[in-house]
């Protein structure tokens, strides 16, 4: 890739990365609470909508209710709160329309360099544009939004014998749009959130769908209308109905999983007797549905109005627990001599993390590796003056974390500018501060990535938070002017 030619470039007070869920919300925030400052939004692909507009497999849909992961400052007004995927982009798309974010937009701007200058106090960055060419602009602050995995492929293990199947092999993070499933048999490898949303939607066309896991997951079934959240949309106007169910939902979250935490044996205990109720007698429950880890050391699987398990009673769907021996010709033989018929193999394989979007990074003409570093508040990185990046929590919600990572950014950036500050850069002074995983989950996906993740400390202010109660008295109303993050004008 050819950079430009040194010019006059385009400068940003602030730009941010990324025009999915996270993005669009910063955008908001800026405009709401940074006004008159310039921003712009760099999205890599054709549109906006980021993981609601990528993933098209049958069914797609939140696995968190939208109460919570829809933002602070737009209620979310459809009935169901579970929602299917076209909803959410919808969602997404009309907060980007209402605040007047779409002209902020650049598509097909794959960011891929920033490179930081003390002596500037900027940032030079580097996108990809569709056509290969190369467009630099300059930016004071640099907020990554891009999300927390990889947009171009998602997991998929080597199975031997794949080459040999005469069927087709899809994963479903790129579901083709010529996928014709009616009537045929189809086997969905895999046992999270988006396995358990594929099976029964499959099975509403397919000949038969078969779920293969190595391991059972933790399934839990849940109204898709939240009943509390439509009588107080009756009786309360509907911001106030939002802000109420909201923190219903926030509150029970945080009592469920510390009860899983605490007494993980009464929980387990709970999770797979509604199980038992959900599919009735003579269903193996203890083979198909019965982990043999602690409920919350994984995500949790959703499923609405139990439809996964409705469509195991009727036969359309049924659950095989068991390991791959080999792809073959007309399906997938297991180690334990069965073999399962399919036309179509689905890959429900889970994804391939990136830290902060793949983005190269340097500092003064030294590159930055972020799986060295301790991040600040869970949103800086030690060293690394003027960049913050959106996540949410392994426990609740995306959006929680990620509307009050937005929330602080502003009052950081207001700061700035009321002392005459450029650059701000977390420091890390105390030596009785260890450096730990980014987080103690043992989900696939973040093991096979925890080496090139950045790691947190074992005090505050590099402590990371998965409870949104701590996290708002800490970004929301603690002190933006600490001893840790170094202000400077020069």
């Amino acid at each position: 890739m050819q950079a430009p030619p040194s010019a006059t470039l385009e400068h940003f007070d602030v730009l941010i990365v990324g025009a999915g869920l996270s993005g669009i919300g910063a955008a908001v925030h800026l405009t709401r609470e940074c006004r008159g400052r310039s921003f712009a939004i760099f999205e890599g692909r054709a549109a906006s909508g980021g993981t609601w507009d990528l993933f098209r497999y049958p069914g797609i849909r939140s696995d968190s209710d939208m109460y919570t992961l829809g933002y602070i400052f737009k209620p979310w007004k459809e009935a169901k709160a579970i929602a299917d995927g076209p909803s959410i982009l919808s969602y997404i798309r009309e907060t980007a329309a209402e605040y007047g974010i779409d002209s902020r937009i650049r598509y097909r701007h794959r960011v891929k360099r920033a490179a930081w200058s003390t002596a500037e106090a900027r940032w030079t960055v580097d996108a990809e544009r569709g056509d290969g060419s190369i467009v630099r602009v300059t930016c004071g602050f640099l907020f990554m939004c891009a999300g927390y995995y990889r947009y171009e492929s998602g997991y998929t293990p080597e199975f031997p014998g794949r080459e040999r199947f005469g069927g087709r092999i899809v994963h479903p993070q790129l579901w083709p749009e010529d996928i014709d499933y009616k009537g045929k048999r189809v086997v969905v490898i895999g046992s999270g959130a988006t396995a358990v949303t594929l099976v029964p939607e499959l099975a509403r066309d397919a000949a038969h769908v078969t779920m293969l896991q190595r391991s059972p997951t933790y399934v839990v079934a849940r109204p898709s209308v939240d009943a509390i959240a439509t009588r107080l949309k009756r009786l309360l106007p509907l911001k106030a109905a939002y802000w109420l169910t909201r923190w219903k939902n926030v509150l029970f979250g945080m009592y469920i999983f510390n009860l899983c935490r605490k007494k993980p044996r009464l929980a387990k205990a709970g999770i797979i007797q509604r199980v038992r109720e959900a599919l009735g007698p003579g269903f193996d429950v203890e083979r198909h549905f019965t982990p043999r880890y602690d409920p919350w050391t994984q995500r949790m699987c959703l499923v609405p109005d139990a439809d996964l398990f409705e469509s195991l009673k009727s036969g359309r769907a049924s659950v095989v627990t068991d390991t791959i021996e080999t792809f073959t010709e007309r399906g997938i033989r297991l180690d334990s001599g069965d073999e399962l018929a399919a036309d179509l193999i689905v890959t429900a394989t889970g994804l391939e993390l990136n830290v902060l979007g793949g983005l190269s990074v340097s500092v003064d003409g030294r590159d930055v590796d972020f799986s060295k570093l301790m991040a600040y508040k869970g949103m800086m990185y030690e060293g690394v003056p003027n960049l913050a990046s959106a996540s949410g929590y392994t426990n609740a919600s995306w959006t929680l974390k990620a509307d009050l990572t937005c929330d602080y950014v502003c009052r950081l950036i207001n700061h700035m500018q009321k002392t005459g500050a450029r650059i701000c850069t977390p420091r890390q002074h105390d030596p009785d501060v260890a450096p730990m995983p980014w987080v103690d989950f043992s989900s696939g996906y973040f093991q096979r990535a925890m080496e090139r993740l950045p790691k947190q400390g074992s005090r505050l202010p590099w402590r990371l938070h998965q409870n949104y109660i701590k996290d708002i008295f800490l970004l929301r109303f603690g002190k933006v002017d600490d001893a840790t993050l170094v202000f400077s004008r020069d």
